[in-house]
């Protein structure tokens, strides 16, 4: 159930291997003008991390790229809030993603950036190839043009009130109604403003590029009906898709007016950069060009490689419409998605989580709140919004943590551990005994039984991606061993039948390394502990082959017997409930409240400092 052979570092990187099931993961690239908040990291690179981990827990070729969306609107407006080049903002917040998912344990093969020169070059291939093929057309728009800044407004430099009858919006961007999710053009804003000088935009003439999508539309839906069945997409992707054809296939602006972005390598639009959705996707590919020179062997090798995507239901329609069509226009033989994974929204206590608000837990915050990562992820994936949206909340994840982990999955090992390294005469000091006679012990072969069809179950989940499920099922056995102990009444039979005992100790040691490793993928730390705890090397790779599936069904094997255990330890520490009011009131309101908070309390201290020197001194 273990590879002792972990690759090492600085490894040769992955490609395609004949025969072996090659899988390319992605997740929406976050984009780079702000930190991401808990609401993103289960919606995209959490989700992708815990999917890419069992892939190669199974074996398979699979590699996780991901990293910064760069380019476009949000980044320029950022810059001008924080008096900096767009260059500047994204080297601050590219490091601060990285720090937030290395925190977060994510195993990335490849965290990248759309800012690079690669991403230029492999977009400009791919928009002279849909110039050839007569997919793009030029038009006129109209778009809005501020006086004041003496510029054309790209549709996040507008804001104004939502038109959608009884949303009312007044915050409404000029691409999307964070309220209601409608897709909008800045030109339908009512009482639009610049979001730089808060003045009236006028509408003025401007010549774009647009993609055809109405033509592509027969190419498009023979790969949407196809794969979408395929590749066993979840509901709520189907729905958002089919909502964006029966609207009817409008042709897509792929072109702004804008100076940060991929430039567009025509003399006309020579003052234009390309659209980040049109741009964007393409960092999949560039990023993976950034991983391996051989990077076509992924990406233009359908017949070989199965392509999952990970990310929130808002990004639904520019992965299986816009971007599928963007590759299907080229002629060439790309590697479209098979399998789209989308969550709903994660909300936070009362309302949204927002980052432009700054409400909720930000992934910076989570690191000092001294709750340990593990217990983050497993939260975060145990409440994974799959098929609705699901609501964070302090008292939910005391619950979680308190019930689930420490109760029956920390109790668990505990308690097997603890009795193993007993003394003789108490315990086993800290070996671990043999099993004769497990295959003839009835309690213990009916466990194996549940324990197998347990793991059957987890293995049909993940290969489904339904990730909250797999969850359930390893959580399931752990519950199963703690009823096995329990019924068994081992610390009797120690004394009275040590034969017995032997049996099932040695059954629950297999099922504490059993849990360790079907876990990995949602709390790779705990798995490390899990191996300390069991004085197993902590670089032992994790593996599930179909020969350890079959194993699962003997726990009583899975661990050899006279192998000296380590120091058991409680794993998890429970959540009081004075510390869930403390985090409520802590994270309460904005970023922005709690910073000014913070500052109002230092300069309060700072006062009393100063009152104190003063009156020490006369």
């Amino acid at each position: 159930m273990a590879d002792h052979n972990p690759p090492a570092a600085g490894a040769a990187t992955k490609v395609p291997v004949d025969g072996k099931r090659n899988i390319l993961i992605t997740s929406a690239l976050p984009y780079v003008n702000n930190v991401p908040h808990l609401g993103n990291i289960i919606g995209c690179v959490l989700s992708a991390d815990v999917f890419a981990r069992y892939c190669r827990m199974r074996g398979y070729n699979c590699i996780y790229v991901c990293g910064t969306d760069e380019y476009g609107t949000a980044t320029e407006t950022k810059a001008m809030e924080e008096n900096c080049s767009p260059k500047e903002i994204c080297d601050k917040y590219h490091a601060i993603h990285k720090e937030v998912y290395e925190w977060f344990n994510i195993s990335f093969d490849e965290f990248g950036r759309t800012s690079s020169f690669k991403q230029t070059e492999i977009c400009h291939a791919i928009f002279k190839k849909l110039l050839e093929n007569n997919w793009l057309s030029e038009n006129t728009m109209q778009q809005l043009f501020c006086d004041k800044c003496q510029r054309f407004l790209a549709d996040r430099f507008v804001e104004g009130n939502c038109p959608t009858p009884g949303c009312n919006y007044d915050s409404a961007r000029g691409d999307q109604c964070e309220k209601c999710g409608k897709l909008l053009n800045p030109t339908e804003l009512l009482d639009p403003r610049c979001k730089v000088c808060q003045n009236t935009p006028h509408i003025r003439d401007t010549n774009h590029l647009f993609l055809e999508l109405p033509l592509l539309k027969d190419k498009l839906e023979d790969y949407i009906n196809s794969m979408s069945v395929a590749g066993g997409w979840s509901q709520n992707a189907i729905q958002a898709t089919h909502a964006w054809l029966r609207e009817g296939l409008k042709a897509r602006c792929i072109t702004r007016d804008l100076k940060w972005g991929v430039p567009v390598p025509l003399e006309k639009f020579k003052d234009k950069v390309f659209y980040v959705w049109f741009d964007a996707p393409i960092g999949y590919v560039s990023i993976t060009s950034c991983y391996t020179t051989e990077w076509e062997k992924w990406w233009k090798n359908p017949e070989n490689v199965e392509l999952y995507q990970f990310m929130g239901k808002d990004n639904v329609p520019f992965h299986t419409v816009m971007f599928p069509s963007t590759l299907l226009g080229t002629g060439e033989n790309w590697t479209l998605m098979k399998t789209i994974s989308v969550t709903e929204y994660l909300n936070y206590e009362a309302g949204k989580f927002s980052k432009s608000k700054g409400v909720g837990v930000f992934g910076n915050d989570a690191k000092y709140t001294n709750i340990p990562v593990e217990v983050w992820r497993y939260y975060l994936l145990a409440n994974r919004p799959e098929v609705s949206d699901t609501l964070f909340t302090w008292t939910d994840l005391q619950a979680k943590l308190n019930s689930e982990l420490l109760g029956n999955l920390g109790n668990f090992i505990n308690r097997v551990l603890s009795f193993i390294a007993k003394e003789p005469g108490s315990g086993y000091g800290s070996i671990i005994p043999d099993a004769q006679g497990a295959e003839s012990h009835s309690s213990t072969k009916a466990l194996g039984e549940k324990v197998g069809s347990y793991v059957e179950l987890y293995i049909e989940a993940m290969e489904q991606v339904k990730l909250k499920q797999g969850l359930k099922m390893a959580m399931s056995i752990s519950s199963e061993g703690n009823a096995y102990l329990q019924e068994s009444q081992f610390w009797k039979l120690y004394k009275g039948d040590r034969a017995s005992c032997s049996v099932i100790m040695k059954t629950s040691v297999g099922l504490v390394y059993l849990l360790a490793c079907l876990l990995e993928p949602f709390m790779p730390s705990f798995y490390r502990g899990v191996l300390a705890q069991l004085n197993l090397p902590l670089d032992l790779q994790v593996s599930l082959s179909d020969g350890d599936v079959e194993r699962a069904k003997r726990p009583w094997e899975i661990l050899p017997a006279g192998h000296k255990i380590g120091n058991p330890a409680p794993l998890f520490k429970e959540m009081k409930r004075e510390e869930v009011g403390l985090f409520r009131e802590k994270f309460a309101g904005s970023q922005a409240d709690r910073i000014a908070k913070a500052e109002a309390e230092a300069n309060k201290t700072a006062d009393k400092l100063e009152e104190t020197k003063i009156s020490g001194a006369s």
